[in-house]
């Protein structure tokens, strides 16, 4: 049994972290209404730009259009661009992500594929190198700090459409959290190079759905040209938009993580207080025992 010093210590330890992760609770909790603003606020214009490029694509003569449209033709080499976050103590957030692109990487190895990822976030890293780490090929650290900017992810998007033009890669693919709430973030798996179309959302109005869709559009200028714009500034609006995302999904499970770290720290100082007392009344107990039992033997 621990000794009464050895259980003052560890009772005043645990106070110790519980107000670390107390202090930290709450610094997440300030953090995460402005980034759940910022991402809640970039949802419909990514959304938007992407549902507008996929009509413009089914739209181009002959299926015909920019290579970020049209694709390399071959599917052989995959780029996985893997978003995380730089720090952790959020639960199982980071490991989440990880896991499904350890799921994709190992599949598209079994598939015969040539597999090559590029980490945002020390976390991704951590995780992915354990087992495949041969397939890293870069990682970008602090791109959120202190805050998601559109300029980063642009640079971002510059790199993959430069590493695209080079032929480094045929498909590329982002993995991130998508933020639904403090304690629940999906993970999503978004196709980034060649673009892929968003799959049309169920909006309960089927007149206004008939409508749109018999209404016919006249482009000026011409589809492609549009496209051949807008397609590579959808890539940074893309990756804009998931690093938000991360960015909010982040907060919101550090300060679920910090609340039941700090719950369970102040279990265990009641369990650590109760067990402190009992061994400080045994002590004591045994303590007269030992006096009744001396002044009896006199």
């Amino acid at each position: 049994m621990a000794s009464l010093k050895e259980l003052r210590s560890r009772i005043a330890s645990v106070k110790s972290t519980q107000k670390i992760t107390s202090a930290m609770k709450m610094v997440a909790a300030a953090k995460l209404k402005r980034a759940q603003e910022q991402a809640e606020a970039s949802r419909p214009y990514a959304a938007r730009m992407a549902r507008m490029l996929g009509s413009l694509a089914s739209g181009s003569r002959g299926g015909q259009g920019p290579k970020l449209l049209s694709g390399t033709g071959k599917q052989d080499v995959h780029l996985l661009v893997v978003a995380t976050a730089d720090r952790g103590l959020c639960g199982a957030f980071n490991a989440n992500i990880a896991r499904e692109a350890r799921r994709d990487i190992e599949r598209l190895k079994a598939e015969g594929k040539t597999v090559k990822v590029l980490c945002i976030g020390r976390k991704g890293r951590d995780a992915l190198r354990r087992g495949h780490a041969d397939v890293i090929i870069d990682t970008l650290e602090d791109v959120s700090k202190p805050r998601p900017s559109f300029e980063k992810s642009d640079e971002i998007a510059q790199r993959l459409l430069a590493m695209y033009d080079e032929g480094e890669f045929d498909v590329c693919t982002l993995y991130y959290a998508q933020f639904k709430s403090a304690i629940s973030q999906i993970v999503t798996r978004q196709q980034l190079v060649p673009f892929a179309a968003p799959e049309a959302e169920a909006t309960g109005d089927e007149a206004q759905a008939v409508e749109n869709k018999g209404m016919v559009y006249d482009y000026e200028p011409d589809e492609e040209t549009i496209l051949a714009e807008l397609l590579p500034r959808n890539l940074a609006v893309q990756v804009f938009n998931a690093l938000l995302e991360n960015n909010a999904g982040e907060q919101g499970a550090r300060m679920t993580a910090m609340d039941n770290a700090t719950r369970n720290a102040g279990e265990m100082n009641k369990k650590l207080t109760l067990l402190y007392n009992r061994t400080r009344q045994a002590a004591i107990t045994k303590e007269l025992i030992e006096i009744v039992s001396a002044k009896e033997a006199m």
